[in-house]
C-alpha cells in the first residue's frame, strides 16, 4: 500500500475517484469521516491509502477546502466559467447575476462566457458586464470560434461551468477537450430552452493543467440564508460609490443620498445590474423576514 495526494474528480455510489501522480484510483472513505460528519466532496484535496496493482484504495484524509458550493457540492473552485447564449435561448440576465453573486460570495474568479455569438453578437449584453469589470469572452461551440482563448483561461484553474439549460455547457466542454466527454442535448422548440444533460458533477482534467466541472442544478441558488445588507457587496461595480451613501445601512434601492443610486443616474452603473440587485434583495426579504 502507498499513501497518495491527489484530488477527487468523482463521487458516486459511495466510490471516490481521486486523480493521483500515479493515476486513477477508486476509494471508499474511512468510516471515520462519518463520525466527524465530514463528506469528501468532488474536488477535494484528499490523501489516499492505495494499491497500486489494482488501483484501489481509501480516502483518509481532507485537506482544508478554500471554499465549498452547496449546490451542486463542489470544493477548492478558483473559478467559475457563467455560460451565457445570446440567442435560443435568449439572456438569463438576473440568473447570470445571481451566478455572479453566487460566485463573488464564494470569493470565486467569475468568467462570463456568451456562446452562440455566431446567431447573434450579443454586444448590447456584453457591453453591459464588461464596463462592470467581469471577465468576458465571446465563444461559439458550433463553429469552435475562440476556443483556443478559452483554454488559456482554464489552465492550472479549477473551473465550475453553470448556466441554465440550452446555453451550450456541455458543447464548450467538449470543444475545449476536443472529444464527446459531456452529454449535449438540443433545445426544445416549444419551450426554447435546452433539456438538463448533465447528471452528476464530475471533475474532467485538462491536458494542459487544470480542471473544469459540468455542474447539474445550478440554475436554482438558495440565497435565503443571506442578509439583504450584504448583497451589495457581490455587485463589484458598487464598491466605488458605497462609502458615500449618507445612511450607514442604505439600500441602494431607494434612499435620498445614495451615492449608488447618483451613480445609476449618471450612467456609471448599469439600470440592468441595478435592478438584478433589487430583485435579489427582494427575493433573500420574502424568503426570510430579516428586521
Amino acid at each position: 500500500m502507498k499513501q497518495l495526494q491527489g484530488r477527487i474528480t468523482k463521487g458516486i455510489g459511495g466510490f471516490y475517484y481521486v486523480d493521483t501522480a500515479e493515476g486513477m484510483f477508486e476509494c471508499r472513505a474511512r468510516g471515520i469521516f462519518r463520525k466527524e460528519g465530514l463528506t469528501p466532496l468532488v474536488g477535494d484535496v484528499v490523501t489516499v491509502l492505495g494499491d497500486v496493482e489494482s488501483m484501489t484504495g481509501t480516502v483518509d484524509a481532507v485537506e482544508p477546502r478554500k471554499n465549498v458550493l452547496i449546490r451542486p457540492p463542489v470544493a477548492n473552485v478558483t473559478q467559475m466559467a457563467v455560460v451565457v447564449s445570446t440567442s435560443n435561448p435568449a439572456p438569463n440576465l438576473y440568473l447570470l447575476d445571481k451566478l455572479i453573486a453566487s460566485a463573488e460570495y464564494a470569493q470565486i474568479q467569475p468568467l462570463i462566457c456568451w456562446n452562440k455569438t455566431d446567431l447573434d453578437e450579443g454586444s448590447v449584453y456584453i457591453e453591459i458586464y464588461e464596463k462592470a469589470g467581469f471577465d468576458t469572452l465571446r465563444l461559439s461551440a458550433e463553429t469552435g470560434w475562440n476556443i483556443s482563448q478559452l483554454r488559456k483561461k482554464l489552465k492550472d484553474q479549477v473551473t465550475v461551468f453553470a448556466g441554465n439549460s440550452g446555453v451550450g455547457k456541455s458543447s464548450l466542454l467538449n470543444q475545449v477537450l476536443e472529444k464527446e466527454s459531456f452529454e449535449t442535448g438540443a433545445v426544445s422548440g416549444r419551450v426554447d430552452r435546452g433539456r438538463h444533460t448533465t447528471r452528476h458533477s464530475e471533475l474532467a482534467a485538462l491536458p494542459g493543467g487544470g480542471y473544469i466541472i459540468d455542474t447539474p442544478g445550478f440554475g436554482t441558488l438558495d440565497f435565503s440564508l443571506l442578509n439583504p445588507q450584504d448583497c451589495a457587496a457581490l455587485f463589484r461595480e458598487f464598491a466605488p460609490f458605497i462609502d458615500g451613501c449618507q445612511f450607514r445601512d442604505c439600500s441602494h434601492t431607494v434612499e435620498k443620498g445614495c451615492c449608488v443610486l447618483e451613480a445609476l443616474r449618471e450612467g456609471k452603473i448599469s439600470q440592468q445590474r441595478h435592478e438584478s440587485y433589487c430583485r435579489l434583495v427582494q427575493e433573500i426579504r420574502e424568503a426570510k423576514p430579516w428586521k
